[in-house]
């Protein structure tokens, strides 16, 4: 539980952004955890880790946006099925009823995105996740049909199940800066146009006094990152397209420690920036606009699959957040999980 918590509370883990889910907050630290404690190597952490991170994709992306439209938080909602087929395929445990038990305790709403309750409740899906393993393993069972239909009529969302064919590994998104993915259009666009004012007179009066400066988003991103110009604290911040997008005018893209407080400057410039929202546009896309003229457009932003971070820009986010030793704590198959979880500073005490 407290591994999957502290792998979400940056907002800067990955991202499915089919089901607007992030599938290894809670699969990656259940795999590890149970991996560590029954004294397997990192190569059998892993391989349970990708059972649980398809498992996850499928239910996501089978159940958006119904459960997105109706409050609910994805990653915590549909994380306890993630992380309940990664713990049984460690415990060499019957799926189905995993799965049916972690679908009996689903939960995680989106109105704890801005708090803490938003890595706390991912937390909790994990640990349900590992204990539904754990209870299949010692024999409980559950039909997985009733379960399944249980899920569906009080979430509204569709269980289904991994699709070979379209593995949600090759849709998933790295996040470049440590804040809701669907700001990240937003920091782009104000980055590009940030860039151009440079030499241009123009754009450089705009970005200075942008007065009439609006960022046009699909209708979902405004549904998670819904905070507006004026973000009590770091983390409303993270969820605040206005402030982001003015903040990165100002500044250049967030880094960890731009959440430490909020910026004064940024807020007052971001009460001039409005948010409107465009049901053509992709999800993921973003326009920024002065006076009915475009200034800048991103279809996916940087760590989408349409614009990955290389392999030395991924490295560098693993260093700087969790040190050098880390970045490499997985490359050997054979390692004990155990020494991965020391290393993180983490037990494998049950929890």
């Amino acid at each position: 539980m407290f591994a999957a918590a502290a792998g979400h509370v940056l907002d800067f883990d990955d991202t499915f952004l089919p089901g607007i889910a992030h599938l290894s907050a809670p699969t990656a630290p259940a795999a590890l955890t149970v991996a560590a404690e029954l004294g397997r190597g990192v190569g059998d952490a892993l391989d349970a880790y990708a059972e649980g991170f398809e498992a996850m994709g499928a239910l996501a992306r089978a159940s958006h946006p119904a459960l997105y439209d109706s409050g609910w938080h994805p990653t915590a909602l549909c994380g306890g099925v993630g992380a309940a087929v990664a713990a049984a395929a460690l415990l060499a445990a019957p799926r189905s009823d995993a799965v049916a038990i972690a679908l009996l305790q689903a939960a995680g709403l989106r109105a704890a995105f801005g708090s803490d309750g938003k890595s706390l409740q991912v937390g909790l899906a994990a640990g349900s996740g590992v204990a539904a393993g754990r209870l299949a393993a010692a024999g409980a069972r559950v039909p997985l049909a009733a379960a399944v239909g249980g899920f569906e009529q009080a979430t509204g969302g569709r269980y289904a199940e991994p699709d070979p064919g379209r593995l949600a590994v090759a849709e998933n998104w790295i996040k470049a800066w440590p804040c809701c993915l669907q700001t990240h259009g937003a920091i782009e666009a104000a980055d590009r146009l940030a860039g151009n004012a440079a030499g241009d007179g123009d754009a450089a009066s705009r970005v200075a006094a942008p007065d009439g400066l609006t960022v046009t988003v699909h209708p979902v991103s405004l549904q998670a990152a819904s905070h507006g110009p004026e973000p009590a604290d770091g983390l409303q911040a993270k969820f605040s397209i206005p402030y982001l997008t003015a903040y990165t005018l100002l500044h250049g893209p967030p880094v960890v420690e731009s959440f430490a407080q909020v910026d004064a400057a940024a807020v007052e410039l971001a009460k001039s920036i409005e948010v409107d929202t465009d049901r053509a546009l992709r999800e993921s896309e973003f326009v920024l606009r002065s006076g009915g003229e475009e200034l800048a457009r991103v279809k996916a932003a940087l760590g989408s699959p349409d614009q990955p971070m290389d392999a030395g820009a991924l490295r560098a986010k693993v260093e700087r957040l969790a040190g050098a030793e880390l970045a490499g704590a997985l490359d050997d198959p054979e390692r004990p999980a155990a020494e991965v979880l020391s290393l993180a500073g983490l037990s494998t005490v049950p929890e």
